[in-house]
């Protein structure tokens, strides 16, 4: 290690840094007045970075971004510190143990013959860890996430249901549901009633999502994919309008659509 990377500050100095923002009498104001609550949107959109980060397989911006999310993590554990909660250190220390806990093949000698064994095993053990939160019967949908995006939510809480024998068993069925929420949307979008076409359009994303986990494709990867195809072909579009020497705004449909052909050849 070098002079200059052992002169980094480390893990203790970051939450020094953390404890002295939030000091209520030499503290940073803005720190001083946050809470769990305006935090977590900071939080959340740190996460997306790093995940961004990642997608641009920029690892500057990714060592970067995960010392903000460290951050988060730190602001988090000082506002539970000052109210006598808990600490950084019981955050740590319970992650660790954890982990050594849900890895007996790893810490302990307990042998998986197969991955779907290991699979199986650490899905008992979250649901030991859900029971043992709560005194009351849990639903086997508890704990899961509601800040999660909508798509990834909807497919976790399906997962959920299909463990204790709530699914489908091929797929056949699952588009025929599919064609039904459509249908009923038809119906709603006839109605004009907002609240009613809301409804159907969630019942319609609900069982597209459902159509995704049986065909064992990530609908939020799947939506992100297709949204990049269509940012790429509208920007085709755009550069190709306005080197005819036109604007989108005063271009008609119908050419808009001939130019928007033309971008599928191009990003197929």
């Amino acid at each position: 290690m070098t002079a200059e990377k052992s002169a980094l500050p480390n893990m203790g100095a970051l939450l020094d840094v953390m404890a002295r923002l939030r000091d209520p009498e030499s503290g940073c104001p803005w720190d001083i007045e946050q809470s769990f609550q305006t935090i977590s949107p900071y939080t959340i959109e740190e996460a997306y970075e790093v995940a961004d980060a990642i997608e641009r397989d920029d690892m500057s911006a990714l060592r970067e971004e995960l010392g903000d999310l460290l951050l988060q993590v730190v602001f988090h554990a000082q506002m539970a510190k000052d109210l006598n909660l808990f600490e950084f250190e019981d955050v740590a220390q319970g992650i660790a143990q954890k982990m050594i806990d849900r890895h007996p093949h790893v810490f302990g000698d307990t042998k998986f013959d197969t991955v779907e064994q290991q699979k199986a095993h650490w899905e008992s053990l979250k649901q030991k860890e859900r029971e043992g939160k709560s005194a009351e019967l849990l639903s086997a949908l508890d704990g899961v996430a509601i800040a999660l995006p909508a798509l990834t939510r909807a497919e976790k809480i399906q997962k959920r249901a299909a463990r204790v024998g709530f699914d489908w068993d091929e797929l056949t069925p699952v588009m025929d549901k599919l064609d039904e929420e459509l249908n009923e949307l038809w119906r709603a979008a006839a109605s004009r009633e907002h609240a009613a076409i809301e409804d159907e359009l969630g019942d319609l994303l609900f069982s597209v999502t459902n159509v995704a986990r049986h065909m064992k494709v990530d609908p939020e990867l799947a939506l992100k994919k297709a949204t990049a195809k269509f940012e790429a072909r509208f920007k085709h579009v755009e550069k190709a309008v306005r080197a005819d020497g036109c604007e989108m705004s005063g271009t008609s449909a119908e050419v808009l659509d001939q130019y928007w052909r033309q971008s599928k050849i191009e990003f197929s």
